[in-house]
Order: C-alpha cells, then sequence, then structure tokens
C-alpha cells in the first residue's frame, strides 16, 4: 500500500524541549534580574553585558563559526553608535522615529558600512584577512579624529534619550527602562544569531572555516560566503553600538579603537568561540572587568593578560570548553569524584595569585603612588613596599603555592586521564549493544 501524499511528506517531529527550556530560563534571567539587583550600579553592569553579548556573539560569526581572525570589529559597532547618536539628535530636532528604534538604524549603518569595506576585506583569508582589518581598522580610527564634524574631535558626540515619541509614557529616562530595551535587543538578537547557525550559509560558513579547498571544489564561492556572513556580523555590531548610543549618551572616537576590537577578541575567546554561548560568558566576564576589577586596582589590565595567558597554556577552548568537559564527565557518573581535585586547584592557585598579587601591587605602588610614602593595605595586611619582608614573605607565598599547585595538576591529570579513558571504554561498550 503506497502512503499518502501527506504521509510521504510530512511527519511528527517532537519538540526539542531542551532547547526549549535553555530559551525560556534565558529569557527568565533577562526579566528577572534587574528585580534581584536593584542597585543603579547593578542596572547599568546588567545593561551594559547585554550590549557585550550581543557584540560578542557577532564577533563570534566571525571568529568561532567562520575562522576569520578579525582586529577590527569595532568599526561596524562603533559607526553603529556614530550613526545612532547623530539619529538621537535628529529625534531631539523633531525626527517622527521612536528612541525605540534608533538601534535598528545603528544596525543598519553598521552593515552598509561592512557592504563597503568587507568587499575588500573578505577577499583574503586566514593572515592576510586579519592583517586587512587591523589595517582598516587603523585607518577608520584615524579618520575619526581627522573629520570632528561627524565624529566630534576628542570630545565626541552627546546625544539626550528622552526625546521623541512616549509611547506608553515609556521615556526611557530611567535606567531600568532603558535595560529592558537593552534586554528585548538581546533576547531577539541572540536568538537570530542561534538561527543563522542553522540556516545553509551557516553551516556553509563552518565549512568554509574547516576546508575551503573543498567548498570551493563542490561550487560553491568562499569569498561570498564570508563577505554576506560579514555583512550580517556587521549588522548585528552596529545594534550593540545603537545601544551603547542610548546608555551612555556619548560615542568618542574610543568606540571604533584598536583597543575595544582587541577587548572583542579576547573576551570572546576567554568565554569560548567554539561553543555558541561562550561569548555570552565573555560577554559578562568583559563588563565584570571593565566595572568592578577596574575599580580594586590600577593593574587590572595585567590581571586579565596573565588570565588570557593561562587560558590560552591550559584551556584553548575557553570557559565554555571547561563547562562541557565537566558536564561530560557528569553524564557518565563520574564528576563526584573529582571535587576533591577541583577544591585543591583551587585553593593553591588562589594562593598562588595572592602572593603574586601582592608583588604587582608593590609594583604599581613604587612606579604610580610613590608620593605617598612606601606603605600600601593589601585585602586588609600593611605592605611595605621598600622592604625586604614584604618582598620575600610575597614571594614565599607565591613559590609555595605554585609548588603545591603543581603537586595538585599533577594528580588531577592522571585522575583526569584515567575518568577520560573510563568514557571512552563505555562509549564503545555502548555502541556495541
Amino acid at each position: 500500500m503506497r502512503p499518502s501524499s501527506s504521509t510521504a511528506y510530512y511527519q511528527f517531529k517532537p519538540y526539542n524541549v531542551g532547547r526549549w527550556a535553555i530559551w525560556s530560563a534565558f529569557a527568565l534571567v533577562l526579566l528577572v534580574a534587574p528585580l534581584v539587583f536593584t542597585s543603579s550600579l547593578s542596572q547599568t553592569m546588567l545593561s551594559q553585558m547585554g550590549i557585550a553579548i550581543i557584540v560578542c556573539l557577532s564577533y563570534n560569526m566571525l571568529l568561532g563559526q567562520g575562522g576569520m581572525l578579525s582586529f577590527g570589529h569595532a568599526v561596524y559597532s562603533g559607526m553603529g553608535s556614530f550613526l545612532a547618536i547623530h539619529t538621537l539628535n535628529l529625534v531631539t530636532k523633531g525626527l517622527p522615529l521612536p528612541v525605540s528604534l534608533v538601534p535598528i538604524v545603528g544596525g543598519l549603518s553598521g552593515m552598509l558600512v561592512a557592504v563597503v569595506l568587507g568587499w575588500v576585506t573578505t577577499k583574503k583569508a586566514a593572515t592576510p584577512f586579519a592583517m586587512i582589518t587591523l589595517g582598516v581598522g587603523e585607518l577608520v580610527w584615524a579618520m575619526a579624529l581627522m573629520f570632528p564634524e561627524f565624529f566630534g574631535g576628542e570630545g565626541g558626540i552627546t546625544g539626550n534619550r528622552v526625546t521623541g515619541p512616549r509611547p506608553l509614557g515609556i521615556s526611557f529616562g530611567p535606567q531600568i527602562q532603558l535595560y529592558y530595551l537593552i534586554a528585548f535587543y538581546t533576547f531577539v538578537c541572540t536568538a537570530l544569531m542561534f538561527a543563522f547557525t542553522r540556516t545553509p550559509l551557516g553551516r556553509m560558513l563552518n565549512a568554509v572555516r574547516d576546508n575551503p579547498e573543498r567548498v570551493e571544489f563542490v561550487g560553491y564561492d568562499t569569498q561570498k560566503v564570508r563577505y554576506i556572513s560579514f555583512v550580517i556580523a556587521a549588522f548585528f555590531a552596529g545594534i550593540s553600538g545603537g545601544l551603547a548610543a542610548l546608555n551612555f549618551e556619548i560615542v568618542t572616537s574610543e568606540v571604533v579603537s584598536g583597543t575595544r576590537s582587541g577587548a572583542y577578541l579576547l573576551f570572546t575567546f576567554l568565554g569560548g568561540a567554539t561553543f555558541f554561548f561562550g561569548p555570552i560568558i565573555g560577554a559578562i566576564v568583559l563588563v565584570l572587568a571593565n566595572v568592578l576589577l577596574s575599580e580594586l586596582t590600577k593593574a587590572w589590565l595585567l590581571y586579565l593578560g596573565l588570565v588570557f595567558l593561562f587560558m590560552v597554556m591550559y584551556a584553548p577552548g575557553g570557559i565554555a570548553s571547561l563547562i562541557m568537559m565537566n558536564l561530560r564527565v557528569a553524564a557518565f557518573g563520574r564528576l563526584k569524584e573529582l571535587w576533591v581535585s577541583y577544591l585543591a586547584l583551587a585553593f593553591t592557585a588562589l594562593v598562588v595569585l595572592l602572593g603574586a598579587a601582592a608583588m604587582i601591587e608593590m609594583v604599581y605602588h613604587i612606579q604610580l603612588n610613590a608620593a605617598l610614602g612606601p606603605e600600601l593595605t593589601f585585602l586588609g595586611a600593611t605592605l611595605n613596599s621598600r622592604g625586604v619582608n614584604s618582598w620575600f614573605g610575597a614571594a614565599f607565598v607565591m613559590l609555595t603555592g605554585l609548588g603545591l599547585f603543581e603537586v595538585a595538576r599533577r594528580h588531577f591529570v592522571r585522575q583526569w586521564g584515567e575518568i577520560q579513558e573510563f568514557i571512552e571504554k563505555e562509549m564503545k561498550r555502548r555502541e556495541s549493544l
């Protein structure tokens, strides 16, 4: 008996319950976060996290999904910021455009800039691509200082987000109102960028990353695949720039600088460029480092550099890879065996950090605060940056911690290897059933 046409072409496909649960939880976190963290600082940080999530995910469309190492991604988020702030000023002068749509103007601006610059940039791949993006980034940053009429010079361009039509009485003056606008854009943009990874273009971008020669062999133009993806990534980067313009109400040349592009690269890598949710983690760390860590110490960039160094050495897949590896171990019921090793690693690493941080803070005190005297306070303890005892004590703590950390690390590596061997055998056993 031949199946009917409906049976032949349509079949029941069950819902992906796990995916629905994850996206629902993501939406719930965005809704509830400002109700849990109610201070003005918390709401400001949450707003910045939403903006950073969009731009880091857009950068990962290039780096993680397309294998395109860009040193100029801030050009597109920054140009989105500049066009958004100019549009905001036009709204103040009478342009009938809701403020809530200004980020879309930023996205379209970033996309149009990418249409022009991306065609040249994506003609090359790998190292030449990275060098071209670096040159484009420096060119635009120099232009920002050469054309003050558009970029505002060193003072930048200011605006006022409390303007234009006010539907439902929403003025976006209070930070909580702006946060929910940013949260809405964050959820929608994240969903759209995830959907992009499931499209034929997204799959082909992965293929171009992994084996461009084979992609050309089957008839696809790798340059066009990179170019279209580049433009789409710039659109989302522009949206983040437009949201940043609303949040800070000022845009300076710093938003298109190489430093900003380097931050996107650094924190996307730290979060985990090989996983979709990795840049989300990286964006959260970016805001915490810029807002909180920078307030605690003047050497925060040095600490970030050390973290980046150790991540490259011991966890090149980023924080997301560490999470996924441990979830794999947990799925086979062996994670509970590692908690003692994890505690030992954490404790010894903390000891190393305390000793190293004490020496770093003393060096910075000598270089930057010598006029205040040799003494400084570090975690409640008084250190003498000119005293032998303080230097000897800090070095002793650091070296002792390093020795203990190495012992704990070797034990952990041996234990981890045994568990991975068990998992491989168990997987083969299950496949043979």
